[in-house]
């Protein structure tokens, strides 16, 4: 796995051994931030799920200003801290070794993006996007990509936001979703 564009073009990330962590192949990846590229310049994101860090390190590749890195598992926490070392983007990275819930309220900034990609089949995005809705860290316009099976449809609108993408990728689906006015 790698970063695929921008000033840390090349840059291999360091993956699990094991398949305690579904990191988004470059593939998806790309195609994720094709979408992207008009909401990324001096961009806040939030990696929430953030595993290998490799969305919220290609969002700062791709000129996002900060990126904050949310994981509950210490082994994929060390693995983003590992990562955002070996980038040399300590700077415009704020980790939090939290559950998504408890982060959200620890994050002052206003996010521009906000990646989802919580264990599928868990009911755990729609439950995020209700949490992301409570918390006010988006604004209207605010956009959300969410990653999940492909053969879970989301709906058009869910939690005051509207679906304005859907993609499929084999056996991962991509939503983006946008912040509809409070």
């Amino acid at each position: 796995m790698r970063i695929i564009a921008g000033e840390l073009k090349g840059r291999k990330l360091v993956t699990p051994k094991d398949d305690s962590v579904r990191p988004t192949t470059d593939k998806v990846k790309e195609a994720v931030f094709s979408m992207l590229m008009p909401y990324l310049q001096d961009s806040v994101v939030v990696d929430l799920f953030a595993g290998t860090g490799s969305l919220g390190l290609e969002a700062i590749s791709r000129g996002a200003k900060r990126a904050y890195f949310v994981d509950k598992d210490r082994r994929s926490i060390a693995l983003v801290r590992e990562n955002v070392h070996h980038c040399g983007v300590e700077d415009r990275a704020v980790i939090l070794c939290s559950d998504h819930a408890s982060a959200l309220s620890r994050i002052h900034d206003t996010a521009d993006i906000v990646f989802l990609d919580p264990p599928y089949r868990t009911g755990l995005l729609t439950e995020c996007m209700q949490l992301l809705r409570d918390s006010g860290i988006l604004p209207e316009g605010g956009i959300v990509v969410a990653e999940h099976d492909s053969h879970d449809s989301m709906p058009d609108q869910i939690a005051g936001f509207r679906k304005i993408r859907d993609r499929r990728y084999g056996k991962i689906g991509i939503s983006v979703f946008e912040q509809e006015e409070k």
